[in-house]
């Protein structure tokens, strides 16, 4: 019994199973090589964000389960990012207002995403959008074909049934 009381939530474990795979997706070498997404912490942040939000999106409104299980997804990101700035050497002190602000970006990186793909079927706003985040410090030439990665991720996340999701797994469509 005390082990039913403690054992963690499918939609819990689902969210955590799913978090490594988002990473490894981020970190396809095909997006920096072939997209031009800089392969620096600010790169791969957004990168990872933009990950995240694919996933969070596709569960969104979708039930109590698909709820928590975006929960357990966002929270395994909280938790990378804090467990990066402190082996970065982030001292506990500023630990807290680092994560504020990584927060504050992300949300802010989810109301840009939120307001690109919202103007679609122009694709110009979100494009903009990946030009100033993803791009911010490189060439943003290729940033029409990272929008056009992100709407090609979307419609693959769109098309598999949740249960896919629940089980820990994504299926990413190719690069």
């Amino acid at each position: 019994m005390i082990n039913r009381l403690f054992k963690a939530r499918p939609a819990k474990l689902a969210g955590e199973a799913l978090y490594p795979l988002v990473v490894a997706q981020a970190r396809s070498p095909g997006l920096y090589a072939e997209l031009g997404a800089p392969d620096t912490r600010e790169g791969r942040f957004e990168l990872y964000s933009l990950h995240v939000y694919l996933i969070l999106e596709r569960l969104k409104s979708q039930g109590e389960q698909a709820s928590e299980t975006a929960q357990a997804l966002f929270d395994a990101y909280l938790s990378a990012l804090d467990n990066t700035l402190r082996e970065m050497g982030v001292g506990d002190m500023s630990i807290s207002k680092r994560m504020r602000k990584l927060g504050e970006a992300f949300y802010g990186r989810i109301g840009l995403y939120e307001a690109g793909l919202a103007a679609l079927p122009d694709t110009g706003p979100l494009e903009a959008m990946l030009a100033r985040t993803v791009y911010a410090d490189v060439d943003p030439g290729k940033a029409p074909q990272l929008a056009a990665y992100l709407l090609v991720q979307r419609t693959a996340l769109a098309g598999q049934p949740l249960e896919v999701f629940y089980a820990g797994e994504i299926r990413w469509a190719n690069l």
